[in-house]
């Protein structure tokens, strides 16, 4: 029961918000009752907390068995952003802007966690794609790792990109294409230049 309150708990968040959705709105989409809930969480801090660590676990653990494959690292990353698209479609909320503004606590936790995840993931990713000669010789592994997280938390900020001029599917592609464009050789601009060509057919 734990697991299925965590996974509709998942769902809603990402829909509705972590502020939005209370603790009366998942008894109600679940048919069950506030006190069975309650047997699981302490409260609706405690509920965000689990939920939000569950789903960063998942991800995380996508995410490596992805780099497992060890695929050509642009495919890599193209295959990474696919993913994350599949698993965070009900997004419409800004969640993370919510999770940051009420639950402080919780939002720092989880950055941590993502930073760490994101900064092994691409650093491994640019080192393969130097040696391959696909991403230029000269790079600063961990400016690229950093730069490309900046990047990927800055256009989840609504302000920033709001959602009636961008949808999260072509925000993503487009700050792909321009963290790759900038770290490639001659040699990975072809394969680049291949995925983009497979993925707009």
């Amino acid at each position: 029961m734990k697991e299925s309150i965590i996974q509709k708990a998942s769902e809603m968040f990402l829909n509705l918000g972590f502020k939005s959705v209370t603790m009366d709105d998942l008894a109600n989409e679940m048919g069950i009752s506030k006190k069975t809930i309650y047997t699981y969480f302490k409260n609706k801090s405690d509920l965000v907390e689990q939920t939000t660590m569950t789903m960063s676990e998942f991800i995380t653990c996508g995410i490596n068995d992805i780099i497992s494959l060890e695929k050509n690292p642009i495919e890599e990353l193209y295959e990474i952003k696919k993913f994350v698209m599949v698993h965070m479609k009900d997004e419409k909320s800004s969640p993370l802007y919510q999770l940051q503004k009420y639950y402080p606590k919780i939002f720092k936790s989880l950055m941590e966690i993502q930073f760490e995840c994101t900064n092994k993931c691409v650093s491994e990713n640019v080192k393969r794609g130097m040696e391959m000669e696909i991403y230029r010789d000269n790079l600063n592994v961990e400016f690229v790792s950093r730069i490309y997280f900046t990047g990927v938390m800055a256009i989840k900020n609504n302000k920033l990109f709001p959602t009636d001029i961008f949808s999260q599917p072509q925000l993503l592609d487009n700050y792909l294409e321009y963290h790759l464009r900038g770290i490639v050789t001659p040699k990975g601009r072809k394969i680049l230049n291949s995925i983009i060509n497979s993925n707009q057919e």
